[in-house]
């Protein structure tokens, strides 16, 4: 009797990875192992990225902050450390916004530290 092997499922599973792949160069896009290995290693490198992006944000703010402290006279660091000296719960991302977009307010807060 000869071997029953699901031709379809197999098709169906080959061709969403290459689906998947769309849009790669070469061989990348349409050859199934290299496409498998493409696929595989985007998957890896998605899951370490979602990681960097976080560090990747918080050091942006954080040139953002300094940049507009050193206009108001302050370093960053010093500016961190007075918001913690008068309780100021302010995290980064809003005070990176407030600076780019609203220098007014990032103004109202930096005097409110000076004093």
């Amino acid at each position: 009797m000869p071997r029953s092997v699901n031709h379809v499922a197999s098709r169906a599973r080959r061709k969403k990875i290459l689906g998947l792949t769309r849009g790669n160069f070469g061989g990348r896009a349409n050859v199934w192992t290299v496409a498998k290995n493409t696929w595989e290693k985007g998957l890896q490198y998605a899951y370490r990225d979602r990681k960097n992006k976080k560090r990747t944000f918080r050091a942006l703010w954080i040139q953002r902050i300094n940049a507009a402290a050193r206009l108001e006279g302050l370093s960053y660091s010093q500016l961190m450390g007075a918001l913690k000296k008068a309780n100021i719960e302010i995290n980064r991302k809003v005070l990176a916004d407030l600076a780019m977009n609203q220098p007014k307010a990032f103004q109202a807060i930096v005097a409110k530290v000076k004093k």
